[in-house]
Formats: structure tokens, sequence, C-alpha cells
């Protein structure tokens, strides 16, 4: 069985700082980690391979050459490969754009049962990546999985598929994309074999443009459908008030009175 994990480098987002005058993230300083769903969707193919013989894990990732360090982790975790997709004329790519990139280089890897993405990236939370290079390909997608069975004499998948009020149960032919969400599983750490041999010895391939078979037209800022008009920091326009009093029934008491004063009560 062979296995494609697409991940993302992202920003830690609890590190995050926005330049006020321009809109835009303050990266300097910022520590990239790899997108939290994708290390859902990761950790599954892992389990996997753990599970069953020959089973094999590729990552796939699109971005600046930095974004090796993500793939150097995956890899410790107990990926077999790791494939970088960097170029400058990717850059500037939306949704739509970065599916068209990862979609050519799947076809270039052409051999797989399962692809696993994460559900969204924490940078754009559009959770769109997933469903539109299951769309390119023409593969069934099943997202927000948070359940997974294989039955892999009978080539199939079965999912738990998190709706609001519980899950659905779903049976698929493979090849599939599915896309992983919290609670699926919890991600293991690097180990240590991965740490000092994994990482030194990481069989990670780059491709640029001139590797894959793609129309230019499609891919990066120009070949973008949408674009990031303005980006902002929300104002508060006032403070908070605190209610206080002796007892906790004089605070409820006050509480009410004030609610009554601007007529909420």
């Amino acid at each position: 069985m062979k296995i494609i994990v697409c991940i993302k480098q992202v920003p830690d987002t609890n590190e995050v700082k926005i330049n006020h005058e321009t809109g835009t993230l303050i990266r300097d300083g910022v520590p990239s980690i790899i997108n939290p769903d994708d290390k859902y969707a990761l950790e599954e193919a892992l389990r996997i391979k753990d599970n069953f013989d020959k089973v094999h894990v590729t990552v796939l990732t699109m971005g600046p050459p930095q974004a090796e360090l993500a793939l150097k982790e995956a890899i410790a975790m107990g990926a077999d490969e790791a494939i970088l997709l960097t170029d400058r004329a990717f850059a500037g790519s939306d949704t739509w754009a970065t599916a068209t990139i990862l979609s050519a280089a799947i076809n270039k890897i052409a051999d797989y049962d399962i692809i696993f993405c994460g559900r969204q990236a924490i940078d754009g939370d559009t959770a769109q990546v997933g469903p539109e290079l299951a769309e390119f390909l023409d593969l069934p997608q099943i997202t927000y999985v948070n359940k997974l069975e294989i039955n892999k004499d009978e080539n199939e998948v079965v999912v738990h598929r998190a709706v609001e009020d519980g899950y659905y149960t779903i049976k698929s032919n493979m090849p599939i994309l599915l896309t992983a969400i919290k609670g699926l599983n919890e991600p293991r750490y690097m180990s240590t074999w991965g740490i000092f041999q994994g990482i030194p010895n990481a069989p990670i391939k780059k491709w640029s443009l001139d590797d894959l078979v793609i129309d230019t037209t499609q891919i990066g800022l120009k070949g973008s459908p949408t674009n990031v008009f303005k980006t902002f920091v929300p104002v508060r326009k006032f403070e908070g008030e605190r209610i206080t009093g002796s007892t906790n029934k004089e605070i409820a008491d006050n509480l009410i009175s004030k609610l009554k004063t601007i007529q909420i009560l």
C-alpha cells in the first residue's frame, strides 16, 4: 500500500504578530511548525504503516526552501520519503493554484492508494485544498475524518465523518483522498532514531516547475483567482465593566440592576 500525505509548514499562530501599518504578518522571529491538522493526517498514515505490511508513506509539501524542515520532522516521525515542491513560480498561489501544483506532483508520483490531507491550515482556515485536490485528481473524497478502518483485502476504507451532531459512516474504494481532524489520533513525537539517523539521511526530493507538467497560467499569484485584499486586527471599541459586590447575592443584584439600566432586562 502506498500513501501520500500532504502537509504544510505554517507560522505558529501562538507567536504571530501583526504590523498595524501594513496589515501583514510579522514573520521575523516567529517559529514555523507542521500545520496541526496535517499532523493528524501524517500520524494516521504512520499508524497504517505500523499495522500493515509493505506500506510506504511519502510526505509532500509546497513552500520555500525552509519548508524542508517540516519534511525532516515527518521523516523523523516515521515517513519513508519526502518531496519538496519549491519554485519562485509557485509564490503567491491561492488554494486553487496550490491544489493545481500538488495534483501535478501527485500525478508524477502516480502510484498511490490513499492521499491524506489535514482538514485545513491554521494560517488560511479555508479547508479548500484537500477537496480541490480530489477534484483535480478525479478521486472520491471524505472530509472531516475522525475514525478510519482499512480493509486491505477488499481495497476499501470505512470512515466515520464528523458532523455537528454525530458522524456518518461511509465506505469507499481506494484510491481515495481523506482529510483528517483533531480526534482522529494523537500524533507521535519524533523518534530518537529519526532525529539522529532519519533526519541526517532524509531522502528528500526537490521538484521545481521544470519537473512538473503544469499549465503555468493556473499557478502563482497571477494564476490565483482569489486575492487577500486586506488583513487587519479588530479594534476594541469599548472597555468591559466589572460588576462588584461584597457577596455573591449583592453581585447578582448589581448585575441585574445594570442590565435593567441599559434595557437588556
